[in-house]
């Protein structure tokens, strides 16, 4: 690979990575400072409402297939439906994303 292609690589990784852990720095400070005075510490609103619209806007992205056929349909809402069954059963989020992609991945191969 040409070095140019590992800097574009290296700069989206940090961007990444920033994004990812500037919020949670600045919440961190944020209780801590709040802790120290014996007050009780509160999330903006902003936070409320940006946090679910960025998960959103992420579920609206990943649920449309990236190369439309009728298989990959198929399997978007097969797996859409394993991951709602599961998390209204478990409550949780990691075994409902794994049970998700599991069954796209499985019915993208078995429709192959």
């Amino acid at each position: 690979m040409q070095t140019d292609i590992w800097v574009a690589i290296v700069v989206a990784a940090i961007g990444t990575y920033g994004l990812r852990v500037a919020p949670l720095i600045w919440t961190q400070r944020h209780f801590n400072k709040h802790k120290a005075n014996n007050t009780q510490a509160h999330l903006p609103i902003w936070l409320s409402v940006l946090g679910p619209l960025m998960i959103a806007a992420m579920l609206g992205a990943s649920l449309i297939p990236k190369v439309p056929s009728e298989a990959s349909w198929v399997a978007t809402v097969v797996g859409t439906l394993v991951t709602t069954l599961v998390w209204r059963k478990f409550k949780t989020l990691g075994l409902p994303v794994f049970c998700g992609v599991l069954a796209f991945g499985l019915t993208l191969v078995l429709l192959a």
